[in-house]
């Protein structure tokens, strides 16, 4: 098992990654800092003085139609991308107690300063996303609205380039032969290119060799702090024969 495509769509958008902007019939795309809340509705942190802040104040009253538009960027050479993830909606200027609580929201995923200048030298928008899709391998999933909002994004996903470094540098001969065991391989060297609250994506094989696997993990992950526990198997042989924490895909 893996993450939804749903799931897949909020852990793109939540705002660990670089995101544009397109606004109907308007010049751009525009790059855009962004987070998303519990409920899945977009922020956007914007420039009083830019081009985007002009674009998305048109004169009138009209909420502004905007697609956010953000490619995965893959942690380690040779790992598969998750995709690019388009949300749409309606973006609507935040004034007051309003933009304070969407500042306190978006500081949970990226604590920046700029946060304190919201209403002065910055300004909040938001928009409740009425549309979403999943592009990857040559084809676009369209994700239900709901679904979308009733997911939650990978709590290690944030995290997931400094894990997958640290299995690498630190943890290489433990984790290759744990890999071959649970992959019943005799030969290449098998890596971990992927993980995420559900399991580790292997690569394995030689030299240009593109065979993946999943190990599920026996349960979802809730934080890092778990991955640590469940992983201690992999890292100390004597606990993984005594119990197999992470099995291969069946």
């Amino acid at each position: 098992m893996g993450p939804s495509p749903a799931e897949i769509v909020r852990t793109l958008v939540a705002g660990r990654l670089p995101g544009l902007v397109h606004l109907a019939h308007r010049p751009g795309p525009y790059h855009v800092r962004h987070a998303t809340d519990a409920d899945g509705r977009v922020l956007l942190l914007v420039p009083v003085v830019s081009d985007l802040a002009a674009e998305l104040h048109p004169g009138t009253a009209e909420d502004v139609a905007v697609v956010l538009d953000v490619l995965d960027l893959p942690p380690a050479a040779g790992a598969p991308s998750l995709g690019r993830a388009w949300v749409s909606g309606w973006a609507a200027p935040l004034t007051g107690a309003a933009a304070r609580d969407a500042a306190a929201e978006f500081a949970a995923v990226d604590p920046t300063g700029d946060l304190l200048d919201v209403g002065t030298r910055f300004r909040m928008h938001r928009f409740e996303v009425v549309e979403a899709r999943l592009e990857g391998a040559g084809t676009v999933r369209r994700i239900d609205p709901t679904g979308y909002a009733a997911a939650t994004p990978d709590p290690l996903h944030p995290v997931e380039a400094a894990l997958l470094a640290d299995l690498a540098d630190h943890h290489e001969p433990e984790v290759t032969a744990y890999l071959r065991r649970r992959l019943d391989l005799t030969g290449g060297r098998p890596r971990v290119v992927r993980l995420d609250r559900y399991g580790l994506v292997v690569a394995y094989g030689g030299p240009g060799d593109r065979r993946r696997a999943r190990l599920p993990f026996p349960h979802p992950v809730a934080d890092p702090a778990e991955l640590s526990r469940l992983l201690h198997p992999m890292l100390c042989p004597r606990a993984a024969a005594a119990r197999p924490d992470v099995r291969p895909a069946g």
